[in-house]
């Protein structure tokens, strides 16, 4: 327990992150398999992907088939045949649309290749054909209402990571050693009953509110 901080703030009580590193995995319940992260559909990057090729595609073929008909092809076309035959690799134009058509490869690169949905927790998977999955924002509820129940609290931020749980109380009343152990115990056991596929990490700090002068 630490005592008033500088310039006469409330006294403040953390537990580091790396210390209660095994505070909520050493009481988690022993079976039911790890799972991966949940995979975004990625429809509006698909949907805008697939609406430039068949645009692009169609229009290509209709100036073509107009072609092919005896009808001039559009001027667009001229224009962008002339400049890929007459303008040099070094001109900056040519090197500018280069590294934006390599920037948008690479993002659809990188969608292709990564799961997404980060506001997804997996949960353990007790039946290989059931796999579940819980909200972060919901999980954060469900342990703010429980850590609101410990006597001396008077209110609690929880932020639920991926791989952390910071949770930041303040107590009005008893020693906030107390009030940090209490803390504790009810995060394990609720972090313990929402069954996640990986147990975060816990990281709590409780301090006294700020007195209003």
């Amino acid at each position: 327990m630490s005592g008033p901080e500088p310039g006469g703030g409330p006294p403040t009580l953390e537990k580091n992150a790396a210390e209660g590193e095994g505070a909520a995995a050493a009481q988690a319940p022993d079976g039911g398999g790890r799972t991966g992260r949940f995979w975004s559909a990625r429809r509006l990057p698909a949907a805008l992907v697939a609406l430039v090729v068949v645009g692009g595609a169609g229009v290509f073929l209709y100036d073509v088939a107009a072609v092919r008909t005896g009808r001039p092809a559009m001027g667009w076309r001229r224009r962008l045949a002339r400049e890929l035959a007459t303008r040099p690799l070094d001109d900056p134009w040519v090197i500018w649309g280069a590294a934006a058509a390599a920037l948008l490869g690479l993002w659809l690169l990188v969608l292709a290749v990564t799961p997404g949905l980060r506001g997804v927790l997996p949960m353990r998977r007790d039946t290989p054909d059931v796999r579940a999955g819980l909200d972060r924002r919901a999980a954060a509820l469900v342990l703010r209402d429980r850590v609101m129940e410990v006597s001396g609290v008077q209110s609690v931020r929880v932020d639920v990571g991926r791989h952390r749980i910071r949770t930041r109380a303040l107590s009005h009343f008893r020693d906030l050693e107390e009030v940090r152990a209490d803390v504790d115990t009810v995060l394990a056991d609720g972090v313990r009953e929402l069954g996640l596929a990986r147990q975060p990490r816990l990281s709590v700090r409780v301090s006294r509110p700020v007195k209003k002068k």
